[in-house]
């Protein structure tokens, strides 16, 4: 079977579109792969022995500019022009996408030629181009058992789960270190707010038993570095963390942001988690919300997000290494997400 796999615009969209792709290729089929320029490499990376990649010309249509949003959506125009020329000559026998406007191109292609169309929403709230691409797809595929946002239409719905990569499938389940580790992803200009407030949460607390692995942006390691020491804080600041499954399934609790990839891969390894939503991406909140609401931790808006509030509860938790335990198994969802997948594709 000829299958064509349509992903861009961030590593959230292409890992899962690159774990799906070897799958499929394990199985027998061809892949053919489009991604934007802003991911090509990590693409080809990534992308299975034999696997094909096609460019597509697009961006965000998310600038504030009325300009750069014309500019956005005629990309999105000319490279849907040109997929459903080459559909015309070298039709694939399915069309799976993965979010993201540089998707969308390949969808409206398949659409005219009557192509098995698929879509998968990686957050619990569905995003835009998603949202805009579904009058064209059959069959959407969710990474949370509910999501927010979806247009009434005849398109059928499939929990399937987020792929995430072999490394924390291999870590899924396993027990909590129990010795005190915490665990901070900050890496991002959108994180400054962990670095603010996570170190003067834990300078305050009685008990500096906590080990903390702080990822944050390499500007800020230095300071945070100067500040832990200072503080007599046991802690290890680094601007990338290589083995973020390592990074995870050594911690006892992780603080961070709540993208759906990172949703996910604590999920799949069973980890609590404080997750602090970035505010202006309501995906973020979504995410957050389902998963405080099978009981693995916490999701707090950043307005509440307080030193005050954070020592009070890590001094909680940590003290109470019974109730992380409860947490960590509450958090804990099996990832199957490949195979469940690969098998909606090809049945």
């Amino acid at each position: 079977m000829k299958i064509w796999i349509a992903t861009g615009g961030t590593g959230g969209h292409v890992y899962p579109a690159l774990s799906v792709a070897e799958c499929l290729a394990a199985r027998g089929h061809r892949i053919t792969i489009s991604c934007d320029g802003r991911v090509r490499d990590m693409v080809r990376r990534g992308a299975p022995n034999g696997a094909r990649m096609v460019h597509v010309w697009a961006s965000g249509v998310g600038a504030k500019s009325r300009i750069n949003q014309i500019w956005a959506l005629t990309k999105i125009a000319v490279s849907a022009f040109a997929l459903t020329l080459r559909f015309m000559f070298c039709r694939p026998d399915r069309v799976v996408a993965f979010g993201g406007y540089a998707s969308v191109p390949a969808v409206f292609a398949a659409h005219v030629w009557r192509i098995p169309t698929f879509l998968h929403e990686q957050n619990a709230a569905i995003g835009r181009a998603n949202k805009f691409a579904m009058r064209w797809v059959q069959t959407l595929m969710t990474s949370f058992p509910t999501v927010s946002g979806i247009p009434n239409s005849t398109t059928r719905v499939v929990y399937t789960g987020l792929p995430v990569r072999r490394d924390f499938l291999a870590a899924a389940g396993a027990p909590l270190p129990n010795a005190s580790k915490l665990l901070i992803t900050g890496g991002s200009l959108g994180a400054q707010i962990l670095d603010d407030v996570v170190p003067t949460a834990v300078a305050a607390m009685k008990n500096k038993k906590i080990f903390i692995t702080h990822q944050t942006r390499p500007e800020n390691v230095a300071r945070l570095q100067k500040f832990y020491a200072d503080n007599k804080i046991r802690a290890n600041v680094l601007s990338f963390i290589h083995d973020m499954a390592g990074a995870i399934a050594g911690a006892d609790l992780v603080i961070g942001r709540s993208g759906a990839s990172t949703v996910v891969e604590l999920q799949t390894i069973g980890r609590p988690a404080i997750f602090v939503p970035l505010g202006i991406n309501p995906d973020q909140a979504a995410n957050a919300a389902s998963f405080a609401k099978n009981g693995g931790g916490f999701a707090i808006a950043q307005s509440q997000f307080t030193p005050k509030w954070l020592t009070a509860t890590l001094t909680e938790l940590f003290d109470n290494p019974s109730r992380l335990d409860k947490m960590a198994k509450k958090a804990l969802v099996p990832n199957n997400a490949v195979d469940l997948i690969a098998d909606e594709i090809t049945k």
